[in-house]
């Protein structure tokens, strides 16, 4: 089965390869070296992730290694895939760009092929090792210009420079210097620079998951949710839209790049948009912001979540847990907006569906979502029986559960047609859901054992994705088979087929990961930029100046940074960018405000206005692939996509006052279920005055109304905080009690103050995740977060700060004094204030209801 994005008119996947694969297709010897180290690339990744080298004992690489390694692959392909310039030859390699291809691989497996020699003079660099890093950095700044863009190569231009040049720099921005040696020594031949995290985390987590993804296009499971959402939503009014953003979600979910959702799913989309009555702006806007939104998407987030591990330090069950509900909210306000869109411009559905009574449909949707909730119910305590039955021997009788269930969709699959391979968009047939659904079950499996292993299983990412890789390597070479055997049917081509699929899902795995990890590479020289200048304190203290101490303009002013750094970047190298600049600003600035902010509220802060950046004019790159499907101007595309995207934009804003919404601080059941409610009618709501329609277009009073109601159901804390404070000051003297006493996972909130390496004395207010459960002995608790205290009477140091722990990265600073510990108040909960908004919005709908039955008449 042909990729969606093969299905597209070759401009348009001409556009795609630039931004993700290599516009060269070259053939003969050099198109087959191209395709076997692609190969290679992907079974070493396989190979990295799974547990088979400390299984056999055999090719065990530390992580340096394996960082060189991966570098070397992508340096290779960068060159080989990409040509240098608009009308260099695109069906062959040139001599020139061989020979650079194989200087990176050399260059990139430096650390791995001289690594015991590199080991025993750490430091000491010789005048070949100098070398080699200098060429090395300037191919790669050569590969970033190729396979990333312009954009990203000159901000690692500009940061080498600053590096070099800090003694004539303006005085704010001054330092030292550093000499070519230590630069070079610096960036290319620690773990400080180009092999750092986030090459570290290209390596070992965001390559397997970009192969998964890959692998599942090829195996049918894009065309799958793209039917499924076709044959739920495409009968409806606006249904193209609808269908739009809710395959753009299942499709976000594996996915690493908006560019290629954007093409996959709107070659289809956008036309039936254009067709229905949303005007070729409007479409291409829809499906821009349905594509970009899969990057906030749990579980892969663009890859950027498991960046999120390390930087955040937390588990990566949590970082899914914490980012779920906004991008839900994001998903629903967007479905909500092509709906009033469709009743705005009195569309009508384009497709006719036999009718069914309102009963009927009730029945089957709430057969199929309670038949769904006691099927995983099942599984879940079937599977947890088994481990606590049978032990070791577990995870043998799990894989025949798997085998049985694969069975089971197998033989549905069989019984039910073929899908369509693509939608007509000339003349669409409507879909029986049902049959819909029956006709891909197996597809779930996959995606179900990484949910499983993840979540559930707690195994690292990359050991996850290896599992569901298997399971999804198995289920493409013998689904065809299998349907055409229960169909009684010879299996003809069908095993090579899979074969095929299989190979080509690898080639083109390690393909899209070719600019992600140059990018993450070139995002290392910047992060090596600042750890060797300090830049990172020295833009804190520019941020402070220009916001004068206001939280607020603060945080508009790191939005517009973090939207400018993300233009032309791909997500993952965007995400590092704004973690390793703009975070530990706003941890900073908020702490000294008297703000208590989580740390992974702070990082899906940046995170999400980096990704802005690809729907923003002039560079959005999603924008432009929209644009060119749709035959209308990029930059109206844009913009209209902009205003689309503000019910995105919001969301930030609120968490960090909120984090709720990052379902933090929620202490129970109910609690979480009023959340969820009361911010999902926000967003609707939300959404609603963006358009300037609910019922009907809004008076200006409405809205009115309809503001106060959204700010109460987002920020009912803002209010009460008025009547209450949240924290009551305790004395530091009862630190130890206050930590036993909290409760698990809940913050402990502390105030501290001392002077900094600048010499200025700060006071500012920081916030511990705490580890443990409650009852705990204090101390150890405070210890598995990295921070130790010390009790002089009745006054409180800060003992230690474990480098690289929670307390670390929250802004705990050694020797300073605990001024103040904040317990929380026993105060009415906040809840309450969410009753005069549902009579705000209920009075608004009763009002324009009255003014509908009154045109009406």
């Amino acid at each position: 089965m042909a990729t969606d994005i093969e299905k597209a008119p070759e401009a348009l996947q001409e556009l795609v390869a630039q931004a993700d694969t290599g516009a060269r297709k070259a053939g003969g010897l050099a198109g087959r070296a191209i395709a076997l180290v692609s190969l290679a690339w992907a079974f070493f990744q396989l190979w990295y992730a799974s547990p088979l080298p400390f299984t056999f004992g055999f090719g065990i690489l530390n992580d340096t290694e394996a960082r060189s390694l991966h570098l070397a692959f992508a340096l290779f392909l960068a060159f080989m895939a990409w040509p240098a310039l608009r009308n260099s030859p695109r069906d062959r390699v040139p001599l020139q760009d061989i020979a650079l291809a194989l200087a990176g691989a050399f260059a990139g497996a430096y650390l791995l092929l001289f690594y015991r020699e590199l080991a025993t003079r750490p430091g000491q660099p010789t005048p070949a090792d100098i070398a080699v890093a200098l060429a090395g950095l300037l191919l790669l700044l050569e590969a970033t210009r190729r396979a990333v863009g312009w954009p990203m190569a000159v901000l690692a231009v500009l940061f080498i420079g600053y590096s070099m040049l800090g003694p004539w720099m303006p005085e704010v921005l001054q330092h030292k210097g550093a000499s070519l040696n230590r630069l070079m020594s610096h960036l290319w031949l620690t773990t400080e620079g180009v092999f750092g995290i986030a090459l570290g985390v290209s390596t070992g987590a965001i390559f397997v998951y970009v192969l998964f993804g890959t692998l599942l296009d090829r195996a049918g499971g894009g065309n799958y949710m793209m039917q499924v959402s076709f044959a739920a939503l495409g009968h409806l009014r606006g249904g193209p839209a609808k269908v739009a953003v809710v395959s753009s979600a299942l499709n976000g979910m594996i996915s690493g790049s908006s560019v290629s959702n954007v093409v996959s799913g709107g070659i289809f989309t956008i036309p039936l948009m254009k067709k229905s009555g949303y005007g070729g702006v409007k479409a291409g806007a829809i499906e821009t912001m349905s594509s970009v939104n899969g990057q906030i998407m749990p579980p892969v987030m663009g890859a950027a979540a498991f960046l999120m591990v390390e930087y955040v330090g937390i588990p990566y069950s949590d970082i899914v847990k914490h980012a779920i509900l906004p991008a839900t909210l994001s998903y629903i306000g967007l479905l909500y907006i092509v709906h009033l869109e469709a009743l705005k411009l009195g569309m009508m559905p384009i497709i006719n569906r036999e009718p069914r009574p309102l009963a009927t449909k009730a029945m089957r949707f709430g057969l199929g979502l309670s038949g769904s909730i006691v099927v995983c119910a099942l599984l879940y305590y079937l599977f947890a029986a088994l481990k606590s039955m049978l032990g070791a021997a577990a995870p043998w009788a799990i894989g025949a559960v798997v085998l049985a269930l694969y069975a089971v969709s197998i033989h549905q699959a069989a019984r039910c047609p073929d899908l369509p391979e693509d939608i007509d968009v000339d003349n669409p047939k409507p879909l029986d859901t049902w049959p819909t659904v029956r006709a891909g079950l197996h597809f779930l499996l996959p995606i179900g054992t990484l949910i499983w292993c993840l979540m559930v299983e707690e195994m690292s990412p990359s050991l996850a994705a290896f599992w569901a890789i298997v399971v999804l390597v198995a289920l493409m070479l013998t689904q065809r088979p299998l349907i055409l055997a229960l169909r009684r049917q010879p299996p003809g081509e069908a095993w090579m087929r899979g074969v095929r699929d299989v190979l080509g899902g690898f080639a083109d795995g390690s393909r899209n990961m070719i600019g992600i990890g140059v990018a993450t590479a070139t995002a290392g020289v910047i992060v090596g930029g600042i750890t060797l200048t300090g830049l990172g304190l020295r833009m804190t203290e520019f941020v402070e100046f220009v916001s004068q101490g206001n939280v607020i303009a603060m945080l508009l002013f790191i939005a517009f940074v973090c939207l400018v750094l993300g233009l032309g970047v791909p997500t993952t190298a965007n995400y590092v960018l704004v973690a390793t600049l703009m975070a530990p600003v706003v941890v900073e600035l908020g702490a000294q405000s008297g703000l208590v902010i989580p740390l992974i509220a702070v990082h899906l802060f940046v995170f999400y206005y980096g990704i802005m950046g690809d729907i923003t004019p002039p560079v959005g790159l999603a924008t432009f692939a929209a644009a060119a499907i749709s035959g209308e101007d990029a930059i109206a595309t844009g913009i209209q996509g902009s205003v689309y995207a503000l019910r995105t934009v919001i969301l930030p804003f609120i968490w960090i006052f909120n984090p709720t919404l990052l379902l933090i601080d929620v202490r129970s059941g109910f609690d979480l279920v009023l959340v969820v409610l009361a911010s999902t009618l926000a967003m609707l709501v939300f959404a609603a005055l963006t358009m300037a329609w609910f019922r009907i277009r809004m008076r200006w009073w409405e809205g009115v109304l309809l503001a106060i109601a959204v700010a109460l159901l987002f920020r009912p804390d803002a209010f009460m905080d008025r009547i209450a404070p949240e924290y009551r000051d305790v004395p530091p003297a009862q630190l130890l009690a206050v930590t036993q006493d909290t409760e698990t996972d809940d913050r402990l909130v502390l105030v501290i103050a001392g002077t900094t390496i600048e010499g200025e004395d700060v006071s500012k207010t920081v916030a511990l995740q705490l580890p443990g459960v409650k009852g705990d002995e204090a101390r150890k608790r405070l210890a598995d977060g990295g921070l130790t205290v010390t009790a002089l009477g009745a006054n409180v140091q800060i003992g230690g700060v474990k480098f690289g722990s929670r307390a670390k990265k929250a802004g705990f600073e050694q020797g300073w004094e605990v001024k103040a510990v904040k317990q929380r108040s026993e105060r009415p909960s906040e809840h309450w204030f969410y009753l005069p908004a549902l009579l705000l919005v209920a009075l608004v709908w009763f009002t324009q209801g009255r003014r509908m039955a009154k045109a009406a008449s």
